[in-house]
């Protein structure tokens, strides 16, 4: 859980700590209500999913006959707790070769996921090949290549401007003859070129599905934990796009916004698969409900 407890230090310190001081100083009355909504709003938590915790939580009160603010910060816990699940396995084992697509805009640290993804997966023993798909820009390509040979595993990669569909083809190909049971693929993140992406990503995943039946297997979106409510809006047009099966929340070591991932599960109904809480190859972690609410909370 540590790395959850220090990962999460500057959404905990910024408004669930100030929650956690407003609760041990208090009765619980009308103002403490405002205040307590006022500070999930600013974690982050969106409009719509601080007032489903605002009106779960008066609920309880009510029923349960809650009047301590050590009893209101337990129920408060529970109540984002129960907003969140475990991801469930991602459906990348029972055949050959599985493929999961990655997108996401650019700066999103959608390459950098990549790597600590494939880094996760070649140390569970999977043999594991990426593709570089964001044939729109040079820089992809090369960061891709660099962390390839980091983590000690393979890219299929073609030239800048070359056409990505066709990439995902070689690499489908490459992997099937060389044995490796997964294929991550990079894709090109253009909000500004909306309709030029869903053609791109129509085409990736028609071609690989030629290849690989029902591929790909997991469309993960990674969402920068920066950018707060903005990301949410990024996953409304991505999922426009392209059926998106989970998410992964990076850079939530860098923000006070960590709010947002209890909107991710309200709003999106998408389940968060990992969550980057720092810069080591080893930071991008498997999400745990629990350990995360205790996080926000737990100050030792």
């Amino acid at each position: 859980m540590s790395i959850f407890r220090s990962g999460l230090s500057k959404t905990r310190q910024s408004f669930f700590g100030r929650i956690s001081q407003l609760l041990g100083n208090t009765n619980i009355d009308d103002e403490t209500w405002d205040d307590i909504e006022a500070l999930l709003i600013q974690a982050d938590l969106g409009v719509p999913t601080t007032q489903r915790v605002i009106d779960e939580l008066k609920t309880r009160v009510k029923r349960e006959g809650i009047s301590s603010p050590e009893k209101l910060q337990k129920a408060l816990k529970e109540t984002l707790a129960s907003l969140l699940s475990f991801p469930p396995p991602m459906n990348i084992s029972g055949r050959p070769l599985s493929i999961i697509l990655i997108v996401g805009v650019n700066g999103s640290g959608k390459t950098t996921s990549i790597a600590k993804l494939a880094n996760r997966l070649n140390r569970s023993g999977r043999k594991v090949m990426l593709a570089a798909g964001d044939t729109f820009r040079a820089a992809a390509i090369e960061q891709l290549q660099t962390w390839g040979q980091r983590v000690g595993v393979p890219v299929i990669a073609n030239k800048p401007g070359s056409d990505p569909a066709a990439v995902v083809y070689d690499a489908t190909a490459a992997a099937n003859a060389r044995g490796n049971d997964i294929l991550i693929v990079d894709t090109a993140g253009r909000l500004h070129t909306n309709f030029n992406l869903m053609e791109e990503l129509a085409k990736i995943k028609a071609v690989s599905s030629r290849v690989i039946p029902d591929a790909p297997h997991e469309v993960l979106l990674v969402l920068d934990g920066t950018t707060g409510q903005n990301a949410l809006q990024q996953a409304q047009k991505f999922r426009e796009m392209v059926d998106v099966t989970g998410i992964i929340v990076t850079k939530l070591d860098g923000t006070a916004k960590g709010g947002m991932v209890f909107a991710i599960f309200n709003e999106l109904k998408l389940p968060v698969h990992y969550v980057g809480l720092g810069e080591g190859i080893d930071d991008m972690v498997l999400f745990s409900p629990e350990n995360f609410v205790n996080s926000l909370f737990d100050e030792n």
